[in-house]
């Protein structure tokens, strides 16, 4: 699945550079925020200013489009197709795995079975 990834700054990178995107979760909205932007092709390092708080997760992707806005506020948008499983996706699916755990309980207890004790086997004849 394709990312997206939007910074402001410029960061241009040439479409079908290999890249690898450092991310941790941010803890107040549990979304990923990217940390660094490496590009393996030519070495290029595009950093943001701010200390990572937490676990780092590094994944590699390729270049599919570049866009960089100039003027006003630089901006530049990434669109990256992940070469490999990606990190921060499986953090993203398990917490979909667990919130459908969550919801199977739930739905268990409401239809019941849970508290009624289980019923006596009867005496086999030989």
């Amino acid at each position: 699945m394709d990312r997206m990834l939007v910074f402001a700054g410029q960061v241009a990178l040439p479409v079908g550079h290999r890249v690898e995107v450092s991310e941790h979760l941010d803890p107040r909205t549990e979304e990923p925020v990217v940390l660094t932007v490496v590009d393996l092709d030519t070495g290029i390092r595009y950093r943001r200013g701010d200390e990572p708080r937490g676990e780092v997760t590094h994944w590699i992707g390729r270049v599919l489009e570049c866009t960089v806005a100039v003027g006003g506020a630089p901006r530049t948008s990434l669109l990256i197709d992940p070469i490999g499983p990606s990190a921060s996706g499986a953090g993203i699916a398990l917490r979909g795995a667990d919130a459908a755990v969550s919801a199977a309980k739930a739905e268990a207890d409401r239809w019941g079975g849970t508290d009624r004790p289980p019923a006596e086997e009867r005496e086999r004849f030989w």
